[in-house]
């Protein structure tokens, strides 16, 4: 129930996202509001070919945390209408993705996000962050 108000509070705030581009930063907000670390946006856009056009990543300290966060981005999809992603990995919380076909979110343990180094497979993609008040900057 407290996931499901959360949600509903972050889906006011930011509202239903209009291209993919929108949806990768709602999942980063996402993350950024459940204290995730390390929050990246990549665009595969002109990576041909690319599994997607936006991976978000980050990394969560503890197995919690990273079910908190699946939980949270379901609720917000839920909220303003952005169908349920596929997710893969969540009994291990180890390395969890959230699969919206056109945006991939990867919820990764430090040590997995150091070991596969997913950053530098797509370094020729385009990089940002989050800014204070939740906008994209260029990393």
């Amino acid at each position: 129930m407290i996931t499901f108000i959360i949600g509903v509070v972050l889906a006011e705030k930011f509202g239903k996202p209009r291209s993919t581009k929108g949806l990768a930063t709602l999942c980063a907000r996402i993350a950024d509001s459940k204290i995730a670390d390390d929050i990246l946006i990549l665009d595969l856009n002109k990576i041909d070919p690319s599994p997607a056009d936006f991976f978000v990543m980050c990394t969560c300290n503890s197995d919690v945390q990273a079910r908190a966060l699946v939980n949270e981005v379901e609720a917000v999809c839920k909220v303003v209408g952005v169908q349920k992603p596929r997710i893969e990995g969540y009994e291990n919380a180890e390395w969890v993705l959230l699969d919206f076909f056109d945006v991939i979110m990867h919820i990764m343990m430090p040590q997995a996000r150091d070991y596969y180094k997913l950053e530098k497979l797509w370094g020729d993609a385009k990089f940002y962050r989050l800014a204070a008040g939740g906008k994209l900057v260029t990393a």
